[in-house]
């Protein structure tokens, strides 16, 4: 499903309009009764009550109105709080302000704090219809006392298209944003509604059709996707009954230095849960009885090592060698920042010609040399946490983090690398542009080792055939899936070594 900017939907509702001859009033009415419907079925499990649209004096307070119409015809109690005054409403909002009083729907004008207070206190179910996609700047003045007032109150609460002051695109929040139990978004979802802290408000999401064509609605000029499960069950490799070891994919993992085995089995261990057929961990010659112990099922190579007991560069030609004959190849996990293990990692990243995927200290290795990147030979995926990609491109963490998508895509762009942006609502972008942003996963992730579990199985599915945004997009949808599947009621933690436990009952059938 695509993921739009407000200009991208701004867009859409244009030329629907314009290009296609749907007036804009049936798109207001289509969005204002798909709230109501809404609307009904929480009354049901509400046992009924009151409701109240908080509306404001744009088209979401239009579609408030809407909603509100359609809610009095089938004999709800429901008033309208209108932020400003009738005269100051244009356009179809005015109109079906109009439409909306002369049906005897109650409306109180220029509602005030006090006002929303006292009628929002007595409500079963409130509708939020007080700002919609347009905004950017901070939320002030009468919309900014709405939406305390709003989330001061013990009702449920129903935004309309997006909660209130939640920016629409990076999922920020403009000085102060509703929460919502359900947002009914119009056409498509918008982009602010996946993007953390955003994503937290908006509860439920659904996707309400408006009347907008398919042709608009699945336009490739939409570069930005939200994954689901179709999408990422039709990017796995393909598995055959009559294919042996060979076929499933042969892949090398570059990982482990001393008190970071751990790093090094995970990767292995997923890597094998999820369809490789042999799974090969390179890895400091002193710390190979160590893997041989954790990991029954992968193969060892013990290699050269440092005197930090890290993998030392008289690795390069043996890896390099044995590298030539894989699917595909994992570098990073636990490799240590030790300075010739750090280039160790550039080198064999220059010179590798299967596709590989680069984490944590492989990334490392390239702090302040992302450009260095541009010369893989093969495809690549990149999977940095915010931390890291601060280190690879030298932006804070605080701009990655404010503008997530962007900044995945210009690594992208920069790199020639497809990268997964790790994190709440993680995002992977192609270089030329296209993203996807997936809904799984929880904080559970949030512990040492998820990491290297993901690169694990998304080298899998490179080593089985996948291309590399296919094989990324799908591994961080399963992998946030594991992570859902692993957490149960009433635990606080989850270790890395949980994910291992669920991952062969993620995936679909083959």
């Amino acid at each position: 499903m695509k993921l739009v900017t407000a200009d991208e939907m701004r867009e859409m509702d244009r030329r629907t309009i314009e290009e296609w001859g749907l007036p804009g009033m049936v798109l207001m009415e289509n969005a204002g009764r798909a709230v109501a419907r809404s609307a009904e079925e929480m009354l049901e499990e509400l046992a009924g009550g009151r409701v109240v649209v908080v509306a404001g004096r744009g088209n979401n307070g239009g579609d408030g109105f809407v909603a509100a119409r359609w809610l009095h015809r089938a004999g709800r109690d429901v008033e309208v709080c209108l932020l400003a005054g009738g005269e100051e409403l244009s356009g179809n909002a005015a109109t079906n302000y109009a439409f909306a009083r002369r049906m005897g729907v109650p409306i109180h004008e220029r509602a005030d704090r006090e006002l929303l207070d006292e009628r929002l206190a007595g409500a079963a179910l409130i509708v939020d219809g007080v700002l919609g996609t347009g905004i950017s700047g901070e939320v002030r003045g009468a919309a900014r006392e709405a939406i305390a007032a709003i989330n001061a109150a013990p009702a449920p609460v129903l935004a309309i298209d997006i909660p209130s002051g939640v920016h629409a695109d990076t999922g920020g929040i403009l000085g102060d944003g509703v929460q919502a139990h359900t947002t009914v978004t119009m056409a498509l979802p918008k982009l602010g509604l996946y993007q953390y802290p955003g994503r937290e408000r908006c509860g439920q999401v659904i996707v309400a059709p408006i009347g907008i064509s398919r042709e608009l609605t699945e336009s490739d000029e939409l570069r930005t996707n939200l994954t689901l499960a179709a999408d990422a069950a039709g990017m796995l490799p393909g598995r055959s009954p009559e294919m042996h070891k060979g076929d499933a994919g042969r892949l090398l993992i570059i990982a482990g230095s001393v008190g970071m085995t751990g790093a090094a089995a995970l990767a292995g261990l997923a890597a094998a849960r999820s369809g490789a057929g042999l799974v090969y961990i390179a890895c400091p010659e002193s710390l190979n009885d160590i893997l041989e112990a954790k990991c029954t099922e992968v193969l060892t190579l013990p290699m050269p090592e440092t005197e930090a007991r890290s993998p030392a560069l008289a690795a390069e030609e043996p890896i390099a060698e044995f590298a030539a004959d894989m699917d595909a190849v994992v570098l990073g996990p636990g490799l240590s920042q030790h300075k010739e293990s750090a280039e160790l990692a550039r080198r064999l990243a220059g010179r590798i010609e299967p596709p590989m995927l680069i984490d944590a200290d492989g990334l490392n290795a390239f702090a302040g040399r992302v450009e260095e990147l541009g010369d893989r030979p093969g495809p690549t995926v990149l999977t940095p946490h915010p931390g890291e990609m601060s280190r690879l491109t030298g932006r804070s963490i605080g701009d990655i983090q404010a503008d997530r998508l962007g900044s995945a895509r210009a690594a992208a762009e920069a790199t020639g690398a497809v990268v997964v942006l790790k994190g709440a609502g993680t995002v992977t972008a192609s270089p030329d542009g296209e993203a996807w942003v997936n809904p799984t996963g929880n904080e559970g992730l949030a512990g040492g080792g998820t990491g290297d579990v993901l690169a694990g199985m998304i080298g899998a599915f490179l080593a089985g055939g996948a291309p590399a945004l296919g094989a990324a997009v799908a591994g961080v949808y399963y992998h946030g899936r594991a992570a859902d599947l692993a957490v149960q009621p009433g635990m606080r933690g989850l270790v890395a070594s949980d994910l291992l436990h669920v991952l062969p009952t993620v995936f679909p059938p083959a």
